[in-house]
């Protein structure tokens, strides 16, 4: 099971489920107050995808007003964290696409992932800052995969969809950004 249905699977407070039942009512209170309980962590999504903190911002806005206008269409209050957040990378890879073009290396049938290379990955032992610096020196396709592989807990078929691309794309990016990444940090030591 992926982090990413783990997530679906979690389960929401009461508190949380009246909070969200006010904000179906149009209760702006509760609109204010379920935005700053998830604004952050959905900042930090759209910001692993866009990789700018001006974009991030405006998808952030962007998504909410998806999401209070949307709360009818939500059926299962439990999956509120799972549906906010596909709403976040939806308008994230929306917002992308409007203003640039992914950098994928599209595969033909005879190509096949590098699947058969291994890289220890706690061989590195680098902190944060280093590997956040790292990601932004990698092509947009390598990053936004990396991401939402990696961080996000997407898997390769839900990375493929999300981006309209295909499955062994994203496994291919995924390798091939995971070599250069370690190649980038193992450079700075």
């Amino acid at each position: 099971m992926t982090i990413h249905q783990q997530q679906l699977k979690k389960t929401i407070s009461e508190t949380e489920i009246e909070l969200i039942k006010a904000c179906k009512a149009g209760d702006r209170q509760a609109q204010s107050r379920l935005y700053h309980r998830y604004a952050q962590s959905m900042l930090n999504v759209a910001y692993r995808i866009v990789w700018n903190k001006e974009d991030a911002r405006d998808v952030l806005q962007e998504a909410f007003i998806k999401i209070f206008r949307g709360m009818d269409a939500l059926k299962e209050v439990n999956t509120f964290p799972a549906w906010v957040k596909r709403i976040v990378v939806n308008t994230a890879i929306n917002h992308h696409n409007k203003n640039g073009k992914w950098s994928f290396l599209e595969l033909t049938d005879q190509d096949t992932p590098e699947l058969t290379e291994t890289i220890d990955e706690n061989s590195i032992q680098l902190n944060v800052k280093n590997i956040k610096q790292g990601l932004l020196k990698l092509p947009k396709g390598y990053r936004t995969v990396l991401s939402l592989y990696l961080i996000e807990g997407y898997d390769h078929k839900e990375i493929a969809s999300i981006l309209n691309i295909t499955v062994s794309t994203s496994i291919t990016q995924y390798n091939r950004g995971k070599k250069r990444l370690k190649e980038l940090l193992t450079a700075e030591q």
